[in-house]
């Protein structure tokens, strides 16, 4: 609902972008947020709707001129609240037909977090230590640097 206004008027040389761990969240059926599917919590984008959301997007993105990089999204420890373990390669693996469909590369930092998990992390939660912030921020930072060569 927000693209037009986040991108503006600007012209855009890169646009590192990502959407997933908020779509694949449980919402319960007054609206609360981090629900549990057992008790009758439903995912807050179901992957039929993320994926026509994501060809929207990326439609919408292609059209800034900007070079392109889908960041995946990171995975979901175990025990996190309201996330369940596996639903962010189900999103990963339907997004990255989109990107490969559009020529998009990936930055892969689900493999980067799911290796250091322990490491950068926060136990059974998808938010990360301040190390680990860091750790996501070189490698972004990377991604784009080598993109604005």
């Amino acid at each position: 609902e927000q693209i037009d206004s986040w991108i503006g008027k600007k012209k855009w040389d890169v646009i590192h972008f990502n959407w997933g761990l908020h779509d694949l969240k449980y919402m319960g059926p007054n609206g609360e947020n981090l629900f549990s599917k057992e008790k009758g919590g439903k995912v807050q984008v179901a992957l039929v709707k993320y994926k026509k959301n994501l060809e929207l997007l990326v439609s919408r993105l292609n059209k800034t001129g900007a070079k392109l990089i889908w960041r995946n999204t990171t995975p979901i420890p175990p025990g996190s609240r309201g996330r369940y373990v596996g639903d962010s390669i189900s999103y990963n693996s339907a997004a990255s037909l989109i990107m490969i469909r559009h020529g998009i590369p990936t930055h892969d930092l689900f493999t980067l977090s799911r290796e250091r998990m322990k490491e950068i992390m926060k136990p059974a939660n998808v938010h990360f230590t301040e190390e680990g912030s860091k750790v996501l921020a070189e490698s972004v930072a990377e991604v784009i640097l080598e993109a604005l060569k």
